[in-house]
């Protein structure tokens, strides 16, 4: 896929060096439980491209078209941990320092929902972080996402005691995108 400024693509080998680079990088993971090692960040490729075989879908490598700068991630992956609105197809996003304030995350996200509501058939798409996570929060609002309080959940897959727990949970239905 392509939008005016981004390529949304499958992944590459030549991704995964700058791709653990930015997971490694403590400001970009700043609302993960921990930056990941390369072996965390290559077998998180794997998984995405797992995914692409088993739906069609999943998490595009961005890259810039203007220069073919690999940026991080935009798509679309299925969440399946014990919540109360699981299984549910998330729309999500991460991205190098270096394209951050560039409208890059919302202008990816927004081709991604068109692929969910459209070609994937979706009639519901979420997106989730932590509290704490002004920036993510702030793309979901220009999707056009919306929260519900009582949707707020723990994160059952960041541990007890971090202050990361707490999530929000942003939403969109089909009717709402149109």
């Amino acid at each position: 896929m392509e939008t005016e400024r981004l390529i949304m693509r499958r992944w590459r080998e030549a991704d995964r060096e700058p791709f653990a680079a930015l997971n490694a990088d403590p400001e970009v993971m700043k609302h993960f439980p921990a930056p990941l090692t390369r072996e965390q960040s290559d077998a998180m490729v794997d998984r995405i491209e797992s995914g692409f075989d088993r739906h069609g879908y999943g998490l595009w490598a961005l890259e810039v078209r203007a220069t073919g700068e690999f940026v991080g991630f935009t798509g679309l992956a299925w969440q399946t941990f014990e919540a109360h609105f699981t299984p549910a197809l998330e729309v999500g996003w991460r991205l190098a320092r270096s394209a951050w304030g560039y409208g890059y995350a919302s202008e990816a996200a927004r081709a991604a929902l068109r692929h969910g509501f459209g070609p994937a058939g979706r009639d519901e798409i979420v997106s989730m972080t932590a509290v704490a996570n002004l920036r993510s929060r702030a793309v979901m609002e220009r999707l056009g996402m919306t929260r519900d309080p009582a949707d707020d959940f723990d994160h059952p897959r960041v541990p007890v005691d971090s202050p990361l727990r707490p999530h929000v949970l942003y939403r969109i239905g089909r009717d709402a995108w149109r």
